[in-house]
């Protein structure tokens, strides 16, 4: 779990750029069954649409970027996917840190990654400490990662730290409570992306994302584009983000703040 900490601030109201975009990558078995191909296939040409959008993201401007690269619920899909999933994010690892050192992007993980293949973790650990200085851009793989699973971690960390007289009960609050969750050090996501045309959320950030934009794409993930990416950022642009006001309300916030 990670160490509890003050909480980062989320996206300014009225932004019309998200400063974090989190995606639910979904269609790579569709893509492939499309063309006749193998599954494994699908997820290979998944691989390079996660290298494209890591570059768009830079370019665009956004600072942190999330992939939903394998939850937790994944582990009960056939043994030789699983194997091939594992194997393509390792060679992913080994081929991405050199770029991401280039690119002065910072590599995180959420989920239980301790659970994951020791050859995967080897190469998570070497990654993120060659890209541990970076903070002009951030990318974060959700690895064994299930929303239900990230509560029932942070609530038992919550818990210990109450009986060790590190938290009061009494005192708790969200700002309190998120500091025990995975994503601790990093703002909410202002748009989360699903590709594939599907519409559910797949327990992805469910408390994060609270008050997140949703845009669910009909593209499947290895289709994915920079222009698609940005599509979606101009519809997140387009949006009023009211935290619970009135449209009014902002209105008067926004001409108070400009005089």
């Amino acid at each position: 779990m990670p160490a509890a900490s003050s909480p980062v601030p989320s996206q300014p109201k009225g932004s019309a750029l998200p400063t974090h975009v989190a995606i639910i990558m979904d269609g790579n078995g569709r893509w492939a069954r499309q063309r006749g191909l193998p599954r494994i296939e699908g997820h290979r040409r998944g691989v390079e649409t996660v290298r494209a959008i890591i570059d768009a993201t830079r370019e665009l401007g956004i600072r942190y970027l999330t992939l939903y690269a394998f939850s937790v619920e994944n582990w009960n899909r056939p043994q030789d996917e699983v194997g091939a999933l594992m194997g393509l994010l390792e060679y992913f690892l080994k081929r991405e840190t050199k770029t991401l050192v280039k690119n002065r992007v910072r590599l995180l993980t959420i989920g239980r990654t301790h659970e994951l293949p020791a050859v995967v973790r080897n190469q998570l650990e070497v990654a993120m400490k060659a890209t541990a200085k970076f903070t002009e851009n951030t990318l974060v793989l959700a690895l064994n990662y299930g929303a239900r699973t990230e509560v029932v971690d942070a609530a038992r960390a919550y818990a210990a730290a109450v009986a060790a007289g590190k938290e009061k009960l009494n005192d708790s609050s969200w700002a309190t409570f998120s500091r025990y969750l995975y994503t601790a050090d990093l703002p909410d996501p202002d748009l989360v992306i699903r590709t594939s045309g599907e519409t559910r959320v797949s327990n992805f950030l469910l408390l994060q994302g609270a008050y997140a934009e949703f845009i669910f794409s009909p593209v499947l993930w290895p289709d994915f584009t920079k222009a698609d990416l940005a599509t979606a950022c101009a519809e997140f642009g387009r949006r009023e983000r009211r935290y619970g006001q009135t449209s009014e309300q902002l209105k008067l916030a926004g001409t108070a703040s400009s005089r």
